[in-house]
């Protein structure tokens, strides 16, 4: 199973950066670019990246990517699931994306997806408090699985929206809008589509 959406990184990098910056108050002008929310994402991850060393930037293509103290970027970890909702105790199932592509209803799952990104957004918030950042507690999200199955070998067809590829693109696009928010600046979580 393939991950698309490398750019998550960048997003993960940038969430963090705003998170740390928003505990220090006003915006100093001496301070680096990737710490001015005013700038544009695409700048202030450039500079990040930019600023790490090889082996900084080594540690962050694990899902358990490591903090960088001098950069103010907190540890975070990437594994986080949502295919019917988020992969953790206490928050609303689903059935499974299979069953949902059943009932040809893309603004239902849209509002699904709120419910799951909503329900993630405080798990993350809560692990955050806590002071920790473990598997299924972060913002970006494994999900959904756009595989057309057409071959019931495979085992894992439940985690789609089944043989159609109209219908699993319908399903996708109201999945992806509804976990992912309408802000354009502010996404409510990430969601990494899976093929």
């Amino acid at each position: 199973m393939k991950c698309v959406g490398l750019p998550i990184f960048v997003v993960v990098v940038m969430t963090a950066c705003a998170a740390a910056v928003g505990l220090a108050g006003a915006q100093d002008a001496t301070k680096p670019a990737y710490l001015n929310t005013s700038l544009p994402a695409e700048q202030r991850a450039a500079d990040v990246v930019h600023r790490m060393t090889l082996e900084e930037k080594g540690t962050q293509l694990l899902n358990q990517a490591r903090a960088i103290p001098r950069l103010n970027v907190p540890a975070y970890d990437w594994w986080s699931e949502a295919l019917h909702g988020v992969a953790t105790n206490g928050t609303t199932e689903f059935p499974e994306p299979i069953g949902l592509a059943a009932t040809f209803d893309a603004p239902a799952i849209h509002d699904m997806a709120v419910v799951i990104s909503t329900e993630g957004r405080i798990k993350h918030v809560q692990a955050v408090r806590a002071g920790h950042s473990n598997i299924f507690e972060g913002l970006d999200f494994w999900a959904p699985n756009i595989n057309i199955f057409r071959d019931p070998r495979w085992g894992r067809g439940q985690e789609t929206y089944g043989e159609d590829p109209f219908l699993t693109a319908r399903m996708g696009v109201a999945f992806v809008t509804g976990m992912q928010g309408e802000d354009p600046k502010y996404y409510r979580v990430i969601s990494t589509v899976r093929e």
